[in-house]
């Protein structure tokens, strides 16, 4: 029985070849873009639940107050940690002091590779539980060792075994192999850890960080930590919330009091999905995209549904004369429910395998774009219970109108010929297509304004030339202590315009500080200015523009005491004329110059106030200017030659500004890339499921079109006839989409300070290209019903 089912509803799809095609292509496309959505939101969910104990663990955070306004961070000091590590066993299992994690140069032979990596205390690997390759989790109690990842070990050792051998650091220290570990996945906020040294090397190899180790106020440093089992955090919170506020009073730091720092703990489970804090709350984070493409996908998985349930119904009735037959010959009503109904999962069925075939093209672009490492979870039992499951109900619910409707017929009436679908059979046809457009409509409105946002920040003024720069980190001493020299060379070469060392890369400002006064200040104003040390060069490279007084010139000697302010602190400071104006800041510093504000760190933010002072003894960045004269491939060769002339056991690692300015828009350019990416194919669903509804329109409508024609109607009148219905619902639609989608997307920007305008000609546009879509979609199947010979269509059947 179940056999002549199959073969019956096979025979069915083969017969309606165009309509078959239809339901399977929409309802795969919608199904495939569920399964990447939901491969990508499970990525999302389950960012960090590699470790072990990732529900205990936590990072230390702090709120500070700065003139009545809170700010969040996750910057801490060294006594804080070590404190909470010595004083509070009953709180917390581990406690682990970390450096940021940047580039370190290996070297091993003639091999050097540049990997990322921290330094930590040894509790680090055991807190992460690390999956150890080869050594232990204690490896770290040796201050000369190192920790590999498996992927850095076999760069650097191929297949030898890495254990106990001896690689230099830095240019600097030789270090020793004592473990390594299991590459960390790319969804955990440690997916770039690729190196771990240990603390005390940190302590013992740098000077400033040795003196960090009493200074309450220097927030340089960053401190995890794993509660025990028997403790909340709500509870620890409030025992060490005034932790810091406390100490650093007691060690006469006025101005970090002044900020009033409450010390609280953020739980890992969190970190990647509610990152962001406002006011001292928090506000989410990338949870917002979660249920963004959650939404979305359910979305343009239920455009799919209607377009098959549509399609399913509308052909449905059709088949009213073959249940008469049917149920003339002894059919059971039960029979033809099972019927219907498998041939309605048999659809459904090719659907989902076809999807998975989509998946598996589509995913290397996928991961690509999202930046994953998504695969399809074959051997998960979650991922099967859900596609078959949805592929049961989407088929029962869709074979459910003909199933149990088109059963219930009369065959006296519908062997007569007397039977009607009645007046509104319609009517659920025509709500689910102005459903379909009105989330379609949303979708394209709300992928515009995503990319004009984009777009609109990236046109905002930088304050400074960005195309050819090229900026370096130095893991080494070698291009600072030989700077005057590699500066020469190059620039009588005529390869670049000007070079200079900075604290910080003109795409980011890595130093803050407080604590300055000056003429006018009010007692009671906090100041916390962005800080850039540099050397008198940075200027020309940087080509900003000065607006009042000079640049800094190693023709002044005086220039040692010289201070630079971008307009932000001018304005802050308050002053309408600052040069000649004299800083105290521990020592005077005298204003020589205004530049104009440069955007440094987020371009989706105000330019914060900062101040530029001369130190020659910096050497972690350089800064070039290219000769745009010169090519850049010609360019670079001989920059490289000229470093490694003067610090050859360094790579030659560079980075354009322009590239790492564009870095700052990857998660919204993400964002926006998917949206419309799924919004094309949302498009695409529709207007098949509008092809597919023309089709049966013009079908049902033949004989009328044929009695039209020859009573003398015009082609385009029959056009307008088979097109006016769809244009009425698709405008419909767009009453319904452009208020909501101006709602949800007003909203969405009020997260940013500078953003773009919701202009009008965003919803007029997409409205008037959705009609044109549907007049094209619809016109096919209108046009060839028009231009068909009456004659044929007139035939009795």
């Amino acid at each position: 029985m179940i056999k002549n089912y199959l073969k019956v509803a096979w025979r069915n799809l083969i017969k309606n070849k165009a309509h078959t095609i239809i339901n399977i292509t929409g309802l795969s496309v919608g199904m495939a873009v569920a399964m990447l959505i939901g491969l990508w939101i499970w990525d999302e969910l389950s960012y960090d639940k590699y470790f072990q104990n990732h529900d205990r663990i936590v990072q230390v955070w702090q709120h500070q107050t700065f003139n009545g306004k809170v700010g969040s961070q996750i910057a801490m000091p060294i006594p804080l940690g070590t404190m909470l590590g010595k004083d509070y066993h009953s709180d917390f299992k581990y406690v682990v002091l970390s450096s940021w994690n940047y580039d370190h140069i290996l070297a091993y032979g003639d091999k050097k590779i540049t990997m990322q990596g921290s330094y930590m205390q040894a509790d680090a690997p055991d807190m992460l539980s690390l999956k150890m390759l080869k050594g232990t989790r204690r490896a770290l109690k040796d201050p000369s060792s190192i920790m590999l990842s498996d992927k850095v070990a076999k760069a650097i050792f191929g297949n030898d075994d890495p254990m106990d051998k001896t690689i230099k650091l830095d240019n600097k220290q030789l270090v020793k192999v004592t473990g390594v570990y299991e590459d960390l996945p790319h969804n955990t906020s440690f997916n770039e850890l690729s190196v771990i040294l240990p603390w005390d090397l940190y302590l013992s190899s740098q000077q400033w960080v040795k003196q960090a180790q009493t200074q309450w106020g220097n927030n340089s440093f960053q401190i995890f930590a794993q509660l025990n089992q028997n403790v909340t955090i709500d509870k620890v919170d409030a025992r060490i919330k005034k932790l810091k506020a406390i100490n650093i009073a007691a060690q006469g730091d006025n101005v970090g009091a002044s900020f009033k720092p409450v010390v609280f703990l953020h739980p890992m489970d969190k970190w990647h999905l509610y990152s962001e804090f406002k006011d001292g709350i928090n506000t989410g984070g990338a949870i917002q995209f979660v249920w963004m493409f959650g939404i979305i996908g359910v979305f343009v998985l239920l455009l799919a549904c209607i377009n098959f349930m549509n399609l399913s119904t509308a052909r449905s009735e059709k088949r009213a004369k073959e249940v008469g037959i049917r149920k003339t010959v002894g059919s059971l009503r039960s029979q033809l429910i099972v019927q219907f109904f498998s041939e309605s999962l048999m659809v459904v069925v090719f659907a989902f395998l076809f999807s998975i075939v989509i998946v598996l093209l589509i995913l290397p672009w996928f991961n690509q774009v999202a930046d994953k490492t998504m695969t399809i979870l074959w051997a998960s039992p979650v991922f099967w219970i859900i596609g078959i499951g949805f592929s049961l109900i989407t088929g029962l619910i869709s074979g459910s109108y003909p199933a149990f409707y088109l059963s219930s017929f009369q065959p006296v009436k519908v062997l007569k010929g007397t039977f009607k679908a009645g007046r509104f059979a319609a009517i659920p046809r025509k709500v689910l297509v102005v459903l379909q457009f009105t989330v379609s409509v949303t979708l394209i409105i709300g992928t515009i304004i995503v990319f004009r946002q984009v777009q609109h920040t990236k046109n905002r003024p930088v304050g400074y030339e960005r195309t050819g720069l090229v900026q370096m980190g130095m893991k080494s001493d070698g291009i600072h202590k030989n700077f005057a020299a590699v500066r020469n060379d190059l620039l009588q070469s005529g390869t670049i315009i000007e070079m200079a060392e900075s604290g910080s890369p003109l795409t980011d400002v890595y130093s803050n500080n407080s604590g300055l006064k000056w003429r006018g200040k009010a007692p009671d104003l906090q100041d916390d200015f962005g800080t850039i040390r540099l050397t008198p060069e940075f200027g020309k490279v940087a080509q900003w523009k000065i607006l009042d007084g000079r640049d800094f010139s190693r023709e002044f000697i005086s220039d040692s005491s010289a201070m630079i302010l971008n307009e932000s602190a001018a304005k802050f400071m308050n002053f309408k004329h600052p040069v000649g104006e004299i800083i105290d800041w521990g020592k005077k510093f005298t204003v020589i110059g205004v530049v104009k504000d440069m955007v440094m760190s987020s371009p989706y933010e105000p330019v914060k106030p900062s101040i530029f002072v001369l130190d020659n003894g910096i050497g972690n960045l350089v800064d070039i200017r290219l000769n745009p004269k010169v090519s850049t491939r010609e360019a670079l060769a001989k920059i490289e030659a000229a470093f490694k002339k003067y610090d050859p056991g360094s790579p030659f690692d560079y980075r354009f500004t322009d590239e790492e300015y564009a870095r700052k828009f990857a998660n919204e350019e993400r964002v926006g890339k998917l949206a419309g990416f799924f919004t094309l194919l949302a498009i695409f669903i529709s207007c098949m499921g509008l092809f597919g509804m023309a089709s049966f329109m013009a079908e049902q409508r033949i004989k009328e079109i044929g009695v039209r024609k020859v009573l003398g109607a015009s082609i385009f009148s029959l056009w307008r006839l088979m097109s006016v219905d769809f244009i009425i619902l698709v405008s419909i639609s767009l009453l319904i989409a452009i208020p909501t989608a101006y709602y949800f997307m007003y909203g969405w920007l009020q997260g940013y300070k500078y953003r773009a305008d919701l202009s009008w000609w965003i919803f007029v546009g997409t409205g008037i290209g959705t009609i044109i879509i549907t007049i094209l979609t619809v016109s096919y199947q209108s046009i060839k019903a028009a231009l068909m010979n009456p004659v044929n269509s007139l035939k009795t059947e």
